[in-house]
């Protein structure tokens, strides 16, 4: 074991502020892309949960709902003509306005206090039949009975303040009355809360589609290990021609997440998170390594009047450094854990891109060296001649 790990080991103590400083600094950046990865993650859950293998957008689309404005329903039969296509759907999903009714009767129990709320939602239609390419994957049975019931809706639990109502509770949508008969899990959304119906719903909210034009379309394929190659033979068909744009679930998915990205908004948070955690845990790791070295400096004068030559003693401050950074790497995935399993419970969801994980990682270890070579100052009073005094 090398001198500075064994300084590290049996010194804790005195370097547990440098450690715990690294550790908040990449908690600060990490629980922040985590919170808006996941929100990402479930703002695509209908897309991500679904069994489509394959989906069908207008060719101008960069996003599920960025670009485009719908498809010609003749694209669906232009579809199917593919041999390897087992199903072809349409996902109905509109914006609709919101209103709570305080006088329902689980609002009732909330008393007096209980106020109307409106605000704009994102509808998604599902078929409710058993393996429907529309239906996300965590539908269980429960959910689809509680969906074949007339008017009937499902929100995520998260939404539930946002939309001021309780499981049980009526509500308006655009104008009808309608029932949230199940709370979802993993279906949050940074900016319209998304309800969940039956297609027949849809139909009778007068919100269901008929016209010549279709949202998305959802393809499943009768073998899902064909949907690159099935992708690049529809989009080279000559109906695809200024008609629609073929993308594999995997494909979208990411690049829904990449529009949330784009956010001005967003983006300036993960960059000055990332800028404050930083200069934080750089200041606060660098006083801490020096007030650490400095309590040890007849220990590193004793050295010298061995004969350890200072660049010796400056590598070892250097590899000291380092070990505290992973040691900072180690309390900060204890505390994204402990984060994860805590927003766990609140229903928030937290997703973690590898190349955030790694990019976090390796900013850490940065800061704990340059914390380190800041330090190394202090070794000019390892004077072995103080040793007399």
């Amino acid at each position: 074991m090398s001198l500075a790990l064994s300084t590290l080991i049996y010194e804790w103590r005195r370097y547990l502020a440098a450690i715990i400083s690294l550790a908040a600094a990449g908690l600060i950046v990490l629980s922040m892309v985590g919170l808006f990865m996941g929100i990402g993650q479930a703002f695509n859950a209908p897309i991500t949960k679904s069994p489509a293998d394959i989906m069908v957008l207008s060719p101008k689309a960069t996003a599920l709902f960025s670009g485009g404005a719908g498809l010609p329903r003749r694209v669906i039969p232009q579809i199917y003509m593919h041999p390897g296509v087992s199903e072809v759907m349409d996902l109905e999903g509109s914006g609709g306005l919101w209103q709570n009714d305080p006088n329902s009767a689980t609002s009732k129990r909330k008393g007096p206090s209980a106020q109307a709320q409106r605000t704009f939602v994102q509808s998604f239609a599902v078929d409710t039949s058993e393996g429907s390419v529309t239906l996300p994957t965590d539908f269980g049975p429960d959910v689809r009975a509680a969906l074949d019931e007339p008017y009937a809706i499902a929100i995520d639990e998260t939404a539930r303040g946002t939309l001021g109502v309780e499981l049980g509770d009526k509500a308006s949508l655009n104008g009808h009355t309608v029932k949230v008969r199940y709370l979802l899990h993993g279906y949050a959304n940074i900016a319209n809360a998304m309800v969940f119906m039956s297609r027949q719903t849809a139909r009778l909210l007068g919100i269901g589609n008929s016209g010549p034009r279709v949202g998305p379309l959802m393809v499943k394929l009768k073998n899902p290990a064909d949907a690159l190659k099935i992708r690049d033979e529809l989009n080279a068909s000559p109906n695809a021609q200024n008609s629609y744009r073929a993308w594999t679930r995997e494909e979208l998915a990411q690049a829904n997440q990449q529009q949330l990205l784009k956010n001005n908004i967003i983006g300036i948070m993960l960059i000055g998170g990332l800028i404050i955690g930083g200069f934080v845990g750089m200041v606060i790791t660098w006083q801490t390594l020096r007030g650490a070295i400095f309590a040890n400096i007849k220990e590193f004068a004793s050295l010298r009047a061995l004969g350890v030559s200072m660049g010796s003693l400056r590598w070892v401050i250097m590899e000291l450094s380092f070990w505290v950074g992973v040691a900072g790497l180690l309390v900060t995935a204890l505390l994204i854990w402990g984060t994860t399993v805590l927003a766990g419970f609140g229903g928030l969801p937290m997703a973690y891109p590898i190349q955030w994980v790694v990019t976090v990682a390796v900013l850490l270890l940065i800061v704990a060296v340059v914390a380190g070579f800041l330090s190394l100052g202090i070794l000019k009073k390892s004077q072995p001649a103080d040793l007399l005094r």
